[in-house]
């Protein structure tokens, strides 16, 4: 079938089916249910089991669903109604968990935004989406009072994350800060108490705690599957963020196609939140499919690899979901305290490539698998991952999770690169108010256009190449940035290399690198293109090389910021 130029075929050509390990079925049923009754299930069915670990401090399901019940009330006590918009500027803390719940349990949207935005970047999604609330903790409520101005938002809820340590914790934070012991102990900035600045004059920031309603609230009113849950702002690598529509049916199948990948292991009812919740893969891995399982969350607000690792030494996960960045600095700390990772059976990565020699160093290091994932903000979002058993094939993004369909657009036959193109219950429902956005992204019948270059193997197993709007075409001729960075990443005194292209006169682009190196090393361009000639055919061999010294731009999960570098200098300046 042939629909606005892509090759689909009518029928699903499934072939991975076979490596799925056992135990893993082939489809995902979701029950047909909003996301704050599949909490509520998981509070009946283990009311005692904790929930939650912040710090040491433990949350029970049946103290969560409580909080929630109560912050749900204060939020409609405040005027929040169905459909309404709720941003969140927490980092992983109790309280993202509360506010989530809590505002999906009115019927109303969850907007999660990265803390660390700037006021202009937080202003434009809040105006963009109409939010009517903003939920930020004390380290940013300032900027969140900011950036309010010229918009909908009625309500500054501030959150002081101490409330949520263990009280001698909280006790040794506030009267101890003068000890030389304690200034270490003061730990993550988000943490400290009372420590941003004052508010503008005239602004009153209601705090979290006294959000919490009588129980005079109404009946909550019936939240369907196909209501939008979340607006996620995606596509800050390669344009102007768009807010993508997440269903409470996308969130919850996601999580639950997880769960199922995960069952073949052995389960030790712990997941360590090092992914930040408001990135979608945060969202799914670090809390949605824990929750669901009825397993303990460890918040980690920030990532610091030694809390990670007495996270994991104390409560001994079964599986960890990070990023590139994350196992690199897990390398950088003394042998004997990898020790800590022997309970994991499976280390999974996720948001940009997975460097071979990353694998190779962090296996031989840890002897735990490290295995890649693909997903994106618009499919809720993981869509691809390596079976947790010995079927993982090194240097692919694995097998389309239960449910999923993948194909690869305008191909004939398997090993063909083309666009990637992918159909689930998870595939979102569109951007926010952007029909023509929605029509490019989603076609007639269902399949999402993901933008990704990809090989889908004859055995089902897909590989990912590059983004399609980062192909460089050099004479005519495609080179795929990935392939140059990973030849670049050979030489010993590259410590990071990001490769674009730039106008040229006669070729259309040219090939340039984008370099740091590595501590007292040097380099220099005859010395880079020396070592690219052989391994690389002449077009795809750098023609530019630019060092470096301050790290190259790259978005908050390590994605890089291509559209930084665009335009950095033309061919010959």
């Amino acid at each position: 079938m042939v629909r606005k130029g892509l090759r689909v075929e009518d029928s699903p050509w499934s072939p991975w089916l076979r490596f799925y390990p056992s135990g893993v079925p082939h489809q995902v049923s979701a029950p047909d249910a909003d996301l704050g009754l599949l909490l509520d299930a998981a509070a009946r069915a283990h009311p005692r089991r904790t929930a939650l670990l912040f710090f040491g401090r433990r949350t029970s399901y049946h103290a969560l669903a409580r909080r929630i019940e109560r912050f749900a009330d204060g939020l409609h006590t405040l005027g929040v109604r169905p459909g309404d918009r709720v941003a969140l500027l927490l980092p992983n803390c109790p309280q993202f968990v509360v506010a989530f719940f809590a505002t999906l349990r009115l019927g109303a949207v969850v907007v999660p935004t990265d803390p660390q935005y700037s006021e202009h970047e937080l202003r434009r999604q809040l105006d963009e989406v109409g939010a009517v609330a903003v939920v930020a903790f004390d380290g940013v409520v300032r900027k969140a009072a900011a950036a309010r101005d010229g918009t909908r938002v009625r309500h500054l809820i501030s959150a002081d994350l101490s409330r949520a340590l263990p009280p001698w914790l909280r006790l040794w934070l506030r009267l101890a800060p003068r000890l030389p012991l304690a200034r270490r102990m003061r730990g993550p900035k988000v943490l400290r108490a009372r420590l941003a600045p004052g508010l503008p004059p005239g602004t009153r920031a209601v705090p979290f705690d006294e959000v919490s309603g009588d129980g005079t609230a109404p009946p909550w009113p019936r939240v369907e599957p196909d209501d939008t849950a979340v607006l996620q702002f995606t596509g800050g690598t390669t344009g102007v963020p768009r807010a993508a529509v997440l269903t409470h049916r996308n969130l919850a199948a996601n999580a639950h196609q997880l769960a199922a990948w995960h069952a073949p292991l052995e389960a030790t009812g712990t997941t360590v939140a090092v992914l930040p919740l408001h990135h979608p893969h945060g969202l799914t891995a670090g809390l949605g499919a824990g929750l669901l399982a009825g397993s303990r969350t460890v918040l980690l607000p920030t990532l610091n690899t030694g809390r990670l690792l007495r996270a994991c030494r104390r409560w001994s996960p079964g599986v960890l979901h990070a990023t590139p960045p994350v196992y690199r600095a897990l390398l950088e700390r003394p042998e004997r305290e990898l020790e800590a990772l022997r309970s994991l059976r499976m280390c999974v990565s996720s948001g940009q490539r997975l460097p071979a020699e990353l694998v190779a160093r962090f296996e031989a290091a840890t002897h735990v698998p490290l295995t890649d994932s693909y997903g994106l903000t618009e499919a809720a979002p993981l869509v691809l991952a390596n079976p947790l058993n010995a079927n993982a094939r090194p240097g692919t993004a694995g097998l389309p999770l239960p449910g999923t369909e993948v194909v690869i657009a305008e191909t004939t036959e398997p090993g063909q690169a083309g666009e990637l193109l992918v159909r689930g219950p998870q595939v979102f429902a569109g951007y926010w108010n952007d029909p023509r956005a929605t029509e490019g992204a989603l076609t007639p019948d269902g399949w999402l256009r993901t933008g990704d270059i990809a090989v889908l193997s004859p055995d089902g197993f897909v590989t990912l190449i590059d983004r399609r709007d980062d192909v460089i075409t050099v004479g005519g001729l495609p080179v795929f940035p990935s392939e140059v960075e990973d030849v670049l990443a050979e030489h010993p005194a590259v410590q990071d290399a990001v490769v674009t292209g730039v106008p040229h006169p006669a070729h259309g682009e040219v090939v340039k690198a984008f370099l740091t190196l590595a501590d007292g090393a040097e380099l220099n361009t005859p010395q880079v293109v020396g070592h690219c000639t052989g391994r690389l055919a002449p077009y795809k061999v750098p023609a530019l090389v630019e060092i470096r010294t301050a790290p190259l731009p790259r978005s908050p999960s390590g994605k890089v910021l291509r559209r930084a570098l665009r335009g950095a200098s033309a061919y010959g300046a």
